[in-house]
């Protein structure tokens, strides 16, 4: 099962989101403690660079360069949130995980994986996001291929530990 840290976050309610989300130290965090992460990435100038890519969920915040993204790309779940990052990332010949979506109840990413809008019902191997905000089963979360979560070591003690 893959553990996905929604923009960084490992251990924050709904109601403590941490100000660190989506920046490149945070993610690296994250990644140093073993988990993937989703992050929200945008292309600026246009579809093709020398435009500059930047994380943050609402706006460019956090610049990252191209080295950055693809010495972590097996690591990172791109959630586009521009069509210039969706159209640049898709074309290029690294092997991202990119999709887009806004409220869409499933989407699929480059890899294959459907990723299921919170609330949704998950099929087998797809990726639930944000479980917290819905009650899932644990026969229903253990038939999924990740969770993408605020709470994401939450869920790895939980899952380690035979509890849901």
């Amino acid at each position: 099962m893959k553990f996905i840290a929604h923009r960084g976050n490992l251990d924050c309610s709904s109601d403590d989101i941490s100000p660190r989300e989506n920046s490149p130290e945070y993610v690296d965090e994250a990644i140093d403690r073993g988990f993937d992460v989703e992050v929200d990435i945008r292309l600026t100038g246009g579809c093709v660079p020398p435009g500059d890519f930047y994380l943050g969920h609402d706006y460019a915040e956090h610049e990252v360069s191209l080295d950055w993204l693809i010495k972590r790309k097996d690591k990172l779940w791109l959630h586009a949130k521009n069509v210039a990052a969706l159209s640049w990332l898709l074309s290029s010949r690294v092997d991202w995980n990119v999709f887009w979506h806004q409220e869409d109840n499933y989407t699929i990413t480059s890899k294959g994986y459907i990723w299921v809008y919170p609330g949704q019902r998950p099929c087998y191997g797809s990726i639930i996001v944000m479980p917290e905000r819905t009650t899932y089963s644990k026969s229903v979360i253990e038939k999924c291929g990740g969770i993408c979560s605020d709470n994401i070591e939450k869920y790895y003690e939980e899952l380690k530990a035979g509890n849901f």
